[in-house]
């Protein structure tokens, strides 16, 4: 537990006071955000913000991290079977970095063009693609000492389901998916201010409890399995759950401090650096913990945001009519006259009760295993 209270004060401080360092060197840049004449005629204003911000609390956890290990040397000897970076950390990170590197690119590009058009939508979606391949390559076929990989060959929901096994490829394939499904949920949620940082920040607080309690209950601590007589059912067969639980916090402190300088009126964006980082990330985080269905109810806000797109383009382009007054979601409600800040605090309270559903969800699964 002390790794993960370290890793997440560090990661707190570092984007506190790092993100003003950000906020006066992209300015300096000039590196604004470009705003679509076809938004919110409310959104004008916000032209010039510096954006970009997702490298603060990337960083931020990148170095937090390195402290939580540190940590790791003044704990107990089982625990201290964890103090080198594994093969789950690479991932998760690796995630992270390389998925915000994707959005930072689309971020230049907008900035060096002085309008709204990045990266495109393919290119976008084939470095996803690849990213994505890249790490389930390695989820899957980077086994530990004991055989355990990142990843499984089965869909999971709150464990493996055992009659949904996919093979490797297949579960590479779905790991890509996941990771592009929720980098661009992510995406797609960023637009107002602070809401795509408070919903993450409840997700990946969600996915660090998860990481934690599958490490105290974890198959791997044959002590603790031994001592308790459990068997497989009652324990989690996950790889390096510390791991998970420290990443997570670290990336939730992080997006905590970024947030003081993210809520309304912003004086940051994440843009899309910190939005498919994010993304990437949690994608990561629900192959990892083996709850790859169980994200969708816990990163159910996303998943909703996602769904008003797919919705919108597939009525206009079948009956040539809108559903909504603008996709994303929170831009309907903006056009229908909600305040930013009542749009922001709803959404944040439909994310809280999809991640507090998510964690009953598992925590059930728990008692009904000891019960």
């Amino acid at each position: 537990m002390r790794a993960v209270i370290v890793a997440a004060a560090v990661a707190f401080l570092i984007s506190l006071f790092g993100t003003p360092i950000a906020i006066r060197v992209f300015s300096a840049l000039k590196a604004g955000q470009p705003i679509r004449t076809i938004g919110p005629a409310t959104h004008m204003g916000k032209k010039g913000t510096p954006t970009m911000g997702g490298v603060a609390f990337i960083i931020a956890t990148l170095f937090a991290y390195v402290a939580g290990h540190l940590a790791l040397t003044t704990l107990p000897d089982r625990q201290i079977a964890q103090e080198k970076p594994t093969m789950t950390a690479l991932v998760l990170l690796g995630l992270f970095v390389f998925c915000g590197a994707i959005g930072f690119l689309d971020d230049f590009l907008k900035v060096r063009k002085r309008n709204s058009d990045g990266l495109s939508a393919k290119g976008k979606l084939l470095g996803q693609l690849l990213v994505g391949a890249a790490f389930g390559i390695a989820a899957l076929y980077v086994p530990s000492t004991n055989g355990q990989t990142v990843a499984s060959e089965h869909i999971s929901f709150i464990r493996d389901v055992s009659w949904l096994d996919v093979g490797k490829v297949g579960s590479v394939m779905v790991f890509v998916f996941v990771i592009m499904a929720m980098s661009n949920g992510v995406n797609l949620t960023d637009g107002l201010d602070g809401l795509a940082t408070g919903a993450s920040i409840l997700v990946l607080g969600a996915y660090s409890l998860i990481g934690f309690w599958q490490y105290r209950h974890w198959c791997g601590d044959d002590d603790y399995r031994a001592t308790n007589h459990l068997t497989e059912l009652h324990c989690y067969q996950v790889r390096d759950p510390l791991e998970i639980a420290m990443i997570a916090a670290a990336a939730a402190a992080a997006c905590v401090g970024f947030l003081w300088w993210n809520t309304n009126p912003a004086r940051i964006f994440m843009g899309d650096t910190g939005a498919l980082g994010l993304g990437g990330l949690i994608g990561g985080l629900a192959v990892a913990t083996r709850t790859t269905l169980l994200s969708v109810i816990i990163g159910g806000l996303f998943v909703v945001i996602t769904m008003s797109v797919v919705i919108q383009i597939i009525s206009f382009k079948s009956t040539g009519k809108r559903v909504f007054r603008m996709a994303p979601l929170q831009h309907h409600f903006e056009l229908a006259g909600w305040s930013e800040v009542n749009i922001v605090v709803r959404f944040w309270i439909i994310a809280g009760i999809c991640a507090a559903i998510g964690l009953g969800l598992f925590y059930s699964d728990h008692l009904a295993a000891m019960g």
